[in-house]
């Protein structure tokens, strides 16, 4: 475990998927991520590379040839190494080995950044090119927040506020979690209010929104988390059914459709960095 820390709060990261599992407010004494009960949902936040989402029939292809890959991508099953780390900022890498090479046929390195300033808590992901051609990838951010952040708080009163008003329609998943080319619409104005069977048919997926940032709050309250993704163009939402927490997910690419399978290349919304380069994004969580 590392801990990040500064006067106002104190952060702790798994090494395993370079994960955040606790971002903790020292004035209100309030803890602000799930806890990852094993029973309902074993993770905190997990890390999304190199694919977001499912695979059809969990089969990669690459050039003509199949790999075999799990949900989300094994990054965030992934033990990373430490390249540094100081009180308020911390530096993981994953690089390429058998095992990845195996499931995904690049060769990588995939960091983890996280800066804590006041508080925020910023986080970089890298993606830095080591082959000898393009590679292609998915990436994501997965946090799941608290809710209620407090015991005599319901669930009922929180809301998700867009930063700009969007019409929410969300990407319909099949029981497989592929997209089947259906739409439904969730809420209007850019508000999204929460509740225990919004999310019985799988995640809220948001393709193509124009916000940049996103704040749960509660109405109640005085309480929120306010997420910024400059450079993510879409959201998934997402709550096992019946949990106390919600997943605020930017990402930059998405799962496959239940369509004929695809190249990686030709996956919708598929990143890519040349040779010799790095690919760069940031979010920012705040209290």
């Amino acid at each position: 475990m590392i801990i990040l820390e500064n006067s106002q709060l104190k952060v702790t990261i798994n090494m395993k998927g370079a994960e955040l599992s606790s971002l903790f407010d020292k004035e209100s004494q309030t803890e602000y991520i799930w806890d990852a009960q094993a029973a309902i949902w074993a993770y905190h936040a997990p890390n999304l590379f190199p694919i977001v989402g499912n695979l059809k029939d969990n089969t990669l292809l690459v050039n003509g040839k199949t790999y075999h890959m799990n949900r989300h991508g094994f990054a965030r099953t992934s033990n990373f190494r430490r390249i540094e780390s100081a009180p308020d900022h911390a530096h993981f890498a994953l690089r390429f080995n058998d095992e990845t090479l195996q499931q995904y046929p690049y060769k990588f390195e995939f960091q983890v950044v996280y800066q804590l300033k006041g508080r925020s808590l910023k986080v970089m992901y890298k993606v830095i090119n080591l082959d000898d051609k393009r590679i292609y990838f998915s990436i994501g951010a997965h946090p799941a927040f608290k809710v209620p952040l407090i015991a005599t708080e319901n669930y009922e009163d929180y809301t998700l506020f867009f930063e700009h008003p969007e019409h929410l329609q969300s990407s319909s998943l099949s029981e497989y979690g592929l997209f089947n080319g259906k739409t439904t619409p969730i809420a209007d104005h850019g508000e999204l209010k929460l509740s225990k069977t919004l999310f019985d048919t799988d995640a809220l997926v948001f393709k193509n929104i124009k916000s940049r940032s996103v704040t749960l709050k509660n109405h109640r309250g005085n309480k929120f988390v306010k997420l910024d993704f400059p450079h993510f163009t879409s959201l998934g939402v997402w709550v096992k059914p019946g949990a106390n927490f919600v997943c605020i997910e930017p990402w930059l690419g998405y799962a496959d459709s239940d369509e004929d399978l695809k190249d990686i290349s030709q996956k919708e919304a598929i990143q890519f960095v040349e040779h010799g380069h790095v690919f760069e994004v940031d979010l920012t969580i705040s209290i």
